[in-house]
């Protein structure tokens, strides 16, 4: 397994890691055992996670390690050449545990960039940054974060990650759908049938071995590592991280003209894949030791303070939610989007929220969140006559929808964050008539290929529901920067996913200003 190779020729970003990574005189591995990169995550005023994984042959089983525990160094300096070492100790990293490490860094100082790096078996690791955060309560000006999600291998190149890792952001905010859990193919552009521009190594996730093997395909890819290296992520789950529209313990992958899939595992079976599926999500997040899944279940929802200037609550809108109505999918609304008895959140995670909407202490109230609260009509076409909703979003649960808008009438500056829908958009959350809260949908990294200024329809779309203010088909992130005075929005779009070099704009900038109610488009 263990032989003796050169050198390996470092990836690099700039100011980040210029010099290459020579491999070590008399390393062990027979290739570079940090080939998933670094990563850290889940910042607070005196510290946060740093993450790495051993997997020196990452295609391999179990990584091509053996099966032991294996010691890996760590180390946090307050400068790039880790002449000031502040922090470092050593990490078993466990086979159990698909040889990840995840090590808690307390004692910083806050509000500053620090600088994290491995060491195992004589081979070190890429260099990593991230920032401490305000300390909680601290008055505090400014923050400019970014917001990303649903990077579908095969749909498109990670380029936008690499755009990501240049913009200087204290955190990245990740919604979910990390991977996927399933290979097509044929993709689609314009109704015509196209080839994927790379190809999963799979065909479909059944079980560990499965998910740790498209996880480690998915951090191969070196945009997406220079990411990761570059910014703290807050990470989350949607769906595709187990599968498409799941919730709960239902397996909710819905085929055939009746909308039920004799194939779907009943409930029992759906969570020993969940499992699996948490599992491996764990083990290539940089999370914190309290959201290691137990019986299939992740302590998701967890809550971020930046100073006196945001409070942010991170939702799990999956876990506890009720099972679609009517089927699931893009429908007229049916009795069961009324139900007083559904649940998006679950009382546990509801009561939560509110606990902590209540303790107020902050310039602008944040949710972050998977799927969109607005309750819009997604006809596109004139020739449908009823209104369609997105049965998967919030728009099927009108009762806890009810009680959320209900939650933000009483509240000043709120700003829902929300992800799933592979394109750009935004506007008013309304409740009788009055303005409660924003929301900012975020486009995927490469879900839905190249996209479009515009879909088929949407200016028919925009007309339908007066709360929207703009709408946008193509790939990239957002980045949110916010003030005393106002939230700034900023959709940053790139030209096309089909090739691994883009160009980056800026597409619109949607505006919330401190106790005014609405957007404006700038």
């Amino acid at each position: 397994m263990f032989d003796r190779r050169h050198f390996l020729a470092g990836a690099t970003l700039a100011g980040l890691a210029a010099p290459a990574i020579l491999r070590a005189e008399g390393g062990i591995f027979r290739e570079f055992p940090f080939s998933l990169g670094v990563a850290a995550g889940d910042p607070a005023s005196d510290g946060f996670v740093i993450w790495t994984r051993l997997a020196p042959e990452p295609m391999e089983r179990h990584g091509g390690m053996p099966l032991a525990n294996f010691p890996v160094d760590w180390e946090v300096a307050s400068d790039t050449g880790f002449r000031d070492v502040v922090a470092k100790g050593t990490e078993l990293a466990r086979p159990e545990l698909g040889h990840s490490v995840h090590v808690e860094v307390t004692g910083l100082q806050p509000d500053r960039p620090y600088y994290y790096r491995f060491t195992a078996g004589g081979e070190r690791s890429l260099r990593g940054r991230a920032r401490t955060l305000p300390r909680v309560g601290a008055p505090t000006e400014a923050l400019k974060f970014g917001v990303c999600g649903c990077q579908h291998f095969e749909a498109g190149f990670f380029g936008a990650y690499r755009h990501l890792a240049r913009e200087d952001l204290a955190f990245v905010y990740h919604y979910g759908d990390f991977i996927y859990e399933y290979s097509q193919d044929y993709l689609f552009d314009a109704g015509l049938p196209t080839r994927p521009v790379r190809k999963h190594a799979f065909r479909n996730l059944i079980d560990l071995g499965d998910f740790r093997l498209a996880y480690a395909q998915q951090l191969g890819d070196i945009d997406l590592q220079a990411a990761r290296c570059t910014h703290a992520f807050l990470s989350s789950f949607d769906d595709h991280e187990i599968r498409n529209d799941w919730v709960s313990d239902i397996d909710n992958w819905k085929l055939g003209l009746d909308g039920n899939d004799p194939d779907a595992a009943p409930p029992e079976v759906f969570m020993l894949k969940k499992q699996a599926a948490m599992q491996a999500w764990y083990e290539h997040m940089p999370v914190r030791r309290s959201m290691l899944p137990r019986g299939g279940m992740v302590a998701l929802n967890r809550e971020l303070r930046y100073g006196d200037l945001m409070a942010m609550q991170l939702l799990d809108t999956r876990q506890y939610r009720d099972d679609q109505p009517c089927e699931d999918g893009f429908k007229p609304a049916c009795p069961g989007v009324y139900d007083k008895k559904a649940e998006v959140l679950g009382k546990a995670q509801e009561d939560w929220l509110n606990r902590n909407l209540g303790e107020g202490g902050a310039t602008w109230n944040t949710l972050a969140q998977q799927v969109t609260m607005m309750s819009l009509d997604r006809r596109r076409r004139p020739d449908e006559p009823k209104k369609i909703l997105n049965l998967d979003s919030w728009a099927g649960y009108e009762a806890p929808r009810e009680r959320m808008l209900s939650r933000f009438g009483g509240l000043k500056n709120v700003v829902v964050l929300t992800g799933d829908e592979h394109q750009n958009f935004c506007g008013d959350l309304v409740r009788q008539d009055k303005v409660v809260g924003a929301e900012f949908v975020a486009t995927s990294i490469s879900s839905g290929g190249d996209g479009s200024d515009k879909r088929s329809g949407t200016d028919d779309w925009l007309k339908l529901n007066p709360e929207l203010k703009f709408a946008n088909d193509q790939r990239g992130y957002v980045v949110c920067e916010v003030g005393r005075e106002a939230w700034q929005t900023h959709f940053m779009v790139v030209d096309k996913v089909t090739t691994p070099v883009n160009t980056l704009s800026k597409r619109a900038t949607g505006v919330v200003e401190n106790g005014v109610a609405g957007i404006k488009m700038a």
